[in-house]
């Protein structure tokens, strides 16, 4: 039997549900939520000439969107 289909063995699985990188991602999600969420007040908005007015938990949720887009493709590059 080849060392990779033995079953047998002390390795742990890799990858559970709960690790403490997912569980630190989660965290700071449902806190970014709660933020963004709480602040629901209509609020101006200017990029360079436009000004537009919306709800300002809809301008931090698609600041963050945005961010989290540059950051998916900064570190997919970088592998």
């Amino acid at each position: 039997m080849s060392p990779n289909t033995s079953t047998g063995g002390s390795k742990s699985s890799s990858g559970g549900l709960m690790t403490p990188g997912r569980v630190i991602v989660a965290t700071i999600a449902v806190l970014t939520l709660v933020f963004i969420f709480e602040n629901t007040r209509n609020t101006k908005i200017r990029l360079l000439i436009p000004e537009v007015s919306m709800p300002l938990w809809m301008a931090l949720l698609g600041t963050g969107l945005i961010g989290a887009l540059c950051g998916a493709y900064f570190v997919r590059r970088r592998k």
